[in-house]
């Protein structure tokens, strides 16, 4: 595989004050003005059971992980994989579940491995139906992350639809959707919010957000979209006495009533295709949208357009186009994966605190959605390859990991270890 030299030259920071926090006190922090993710509570906050983790935001809690690793170090274990998936695992008790494709998506399945060896507990296939007919090569069909209550896994599988196993690999549901004209192919995860799944696709026709019963796959609403294209998933966030559900698509960010799927308000600023996750915190949503497009930072609340009254700033370009943005502390750090440029901004005002460069420029080179813990912020590259950059005021290189498989997904992290999908291996990465 091609090594990747790493630039050390940075645009070092701006002028003014710029302080990290702990864990605790940011996530205080990032509750001001009654706005806050809703994270997973219960038994599910002690694993990793949906897109971006318990916090919805790629944050793992404060634990003594491992930051160096390769294809050999620090391996607690490896075990292959079969077909192709760029699904990021979820994780439950003994549990890692993980979603892969065969025969160009005629055949989709979720996986099943046990925690603490690797051992592959079970493989269970979704029933026999359309097959999305061309996929990007970076998309593939099996893309969207699963979700998981400890009763039930969750997939969607785009025109084959949505659909609950146990946790032994029975089928307990199916719900057909109908075909999905997506070009890129589907790749949005399923969102859990409370007794329902959330999930959103916009396509060429019939676009919608949808709300289903987790027990049954009955329908609970469904509300059409203006969107035409997008591969981005829904978060759901509590605002002062309510909470919403949020859709970063097309043009537009949308927030739905959770119970109704009416349209709460809608704020104007991205760009045509969509797909990073928004993050939360000091009472706004970050979305970032486009080929290098803009940032926007929204307060949310209000009714119908708000894009005059409620858009706190917006970062001209230098966004990302594939991995989500993550927010850490006092800033909102992503990485411009057309120019492999890393970005800290001021989450309060947008204002660039420093910027660097991840390895070599490259064009849509990475995938995976960064991570952070521990004041260590981890950007992996499609080549397998993670950055590990210190969290704060100025950009710093700690080193550079090399698994030595391309890498799309995005790791898992539980009680010290990491879970981490590549091309053709799941490792679990610990002491």
């Amino acid at each position: 595989m091609r090594r990747i030299a790493v630039a050390v030259a940075a645009i070092v920071s701006l002028s003014g004050n710029f302080s990290h926090t702990a864990p605790a006190r940011q996530e205080a922090g990032r509750q001001d003005g009654g706005v806050r993710m809703i994270a997973i509570e219960g038994e599910g906050a002690k694993y990793w059971t949906r897109w971006r983790g318990p916090s919805g935001q790629g944050l793992a809690s404060t634990g003594d992980y491992p930051d160096t690793w390769s294809g050999t170090t620090n391996v607690a274990w490896k075990t292959p994989l079969p077909g192709q998936g760029n699904s990021s695992p979820i994780i439950w008790a003994d549990r890692i579940f993980l979603t892969t494709a065969y025969e160009g998506g005629r055949r989709l399945a979720v996986l099943a491995f046990q925690r603490s060896t690797g051992a592959r507990l079970w493989e269970s296939f979704a029933p026999a139906g359309r097959t999305d007919s061309w996929v990007n090569n970076k998309n593939g069909h099996a893309s969207g992350t699963p979700a998981t209550d400890g009763r039930r896994v969750y997939a969607y599988f785009g025109s084959r639809g949505l659909m609950a196993f146990d946790l032994d690999g029975k089928l307990v549901w199916h719900r057909d959707l109908g075909p999905m004209d997506v070009y890129h192919g589907p790749a949005g995860s399923p969102l859990l919010y409370k007794d329902r799944l959330v999930l959103y696709q916009d396509q060429g026709r019939d676009s919608f957000v949808a709300a289903f019963d987790t027990q049954t796959g009955r329908p609970l609403w469904r509300t059409a979209r203006d969107a035409n294209v997008g591969w981005g998933s829904p978060i759901a966030i509590h605002v002062a006495d309510h909470d919403e559900i949020i859709v970063s698509g097309q043009r537009m960010v949308q927030a739905y009533d959770p119970e109704t799927g009416r349209e709460l308000w809608r704020c104007g600023g991205n760009l045509w295709e969509v797909i990073p996750t928004p993050v939360v915190g000091y009472g706004m949503v970050f979305c970032s949208s486009g080929r290098a497009g803009p940032t926007l930072a929204i307060r949310p609340g209000g009714k119908g357009d708000i894009t005059r009254t409620n858009l706190a700033w917006s970062s001209p370009r230098g966004s990302p186009f594939v991995p989500s943005p993550i927010l850490y502390g006092d800033a909102l750090y992503m990485v411009n994966d057309m120019s492999s440029i890393v970005t800290a901004l001021e989450a309060m005002t947008g204002r660039v605190l420093w910027q660097g460069r991840l390895g070599a420029a490259r064009s849509e080179g990475f995938s995976a959605s960064p991570v952070a813990v521990d004041d260590k912020i981890f950007f992996t590259n499609d080549d397998g390859e993670t950055f590990v950059l210190r969290a704060g005021s100025k950009f710093e290189m700690l080193h550079v990991n090399r698994i030595g498989e391309s890498t799309l997904a995005s790791p898992a992290l539980v009680d010290g270890r990491w879970y981490i999908r590549t091309n053709r291996t799941l490792f679990a990465i610990g002491r």
